[in-house]
């Protein structure tokens, strides 16, 4: 579940707590497979005696830069969060993977679906290189997004989703963006107008800022629900628009929200703001 503001939100709550310039002493390793690479064993001894030299994030990837060239990558997939804990507390339950510093401070990661995934690389491109280029960064322009969703012919909402295509975007702030700029997710990429275009790019930058402002979405109280360092519950449900709204009124026609399967998501939008366009992207409206 977490996406781009809620990463960046972790990110920064990290550098907060001061685990830049500490040193990491070992791990423990509960659920195996949340070690991608390498093996469970090498990641426990290779990880000892690493220090943090920078926290940052790369689309949903929290990227911890380690001294002597490494990099430790930590994606939290639909419910993972990180604990910031003493040595001694008592591990909970799903807290798959601890990593332990020379001061007596632990990370844990807390997982209950156990989708969450840990690498330790020197080769950090050849996994963060795959992602497509960040919304909120200069170069990503409208002029960009145009040559690049010109060469597709999908479906908007699954490529907006594609990692590949723009880092960070997930489902919570796809619905919204789709909805500020007034398209329907199923509106085919290349059938979109300059202007329509535009309006996208707009509305994708605007959700997450103000979901940064925000810091994140936190939707429920659920085990599986977004929680930063310190067990902190972002802000912005009180600002979405659609997302889990169903039945709801829209904010700006007042017709009711509806819930839709859009490429096997769960898919909110207004159903008299974005409506399916059939015309190309010559015609003056879309």
């Amino acid at each position: 579940m977490p996406e781009l503001p809620e990463v960046e939100t972790i990110a920064k709550d990290l550098n907060a707590v001061g685990i830049v310039g500490k040193t990491l002493v070992g791990a423990r390793v509960y659920w195996k497979r949340t070690i991608a690479e390498p093996s469970v064993a090498e990641f426990c001894r290779l990880i000892q005696n690493k220090r943090v030299v920078g926290v940052r994030r790369r689309g949903k990837f929290l990227v911890f830069d380690l001294a002597g060239g490494a990099d430790l990558l930590i994606h939290l997939r639909m419910s993972g969060r990180l604990n910031w804990v003493p040595q001694e507390s008592t591990r909970e339950r799903h807290e798959h993977v601890v990593l332990g510093f020379a001061d007596g401070s632990e990370l844990r990661l807390h997982d209950t679906r156990k989708f969450g995934r840990i690498y330790l690389t020197q080769e950090a491109e050849t996994i963060l290189g795959r992602l497509g280029p960040e919304p909120l960064e200069p170069a990503f322009t409208v002029e960009l997004l145009q040559t690049m969703v010109k060469s597709r012919q999908r479906q908007l909402k699954p490529l907006l989703l594609d990692q590949g295509f723009i880092a960070g975007l997930g489902n919570i702030y796809v619905d919204e963006a789709l909805w500020e700029a007034r398209i329907h997710p199923q509106q085919r990429s290349d059938t979109l107008s300059r202007r329509k275009l535009a309006a996208l790019h707009a509305a994708i930058q605007s959700v997450l800022r103000r979901g940064l402002k925000n810091l994140g979405t936190s939707l429920g109280t659920g085990k599986a629900n977004f929680y930063s360092v310190g067990r902190r519950r972002g802000r912005n449900r009180d600002e979405l628009n659609v997302f889990r709204r169903t039945a709801e009124p829209c904010p700006r026609c007042a017709a009711k929200i509806r819930r839709i399967l859009v490429g096997q998501r769960s898919t909110h939008i207004c159903p008299k703001c974005q409506i399916v366009k059939t015309c190309r992207d010559s015609e003056k409206d879309f």
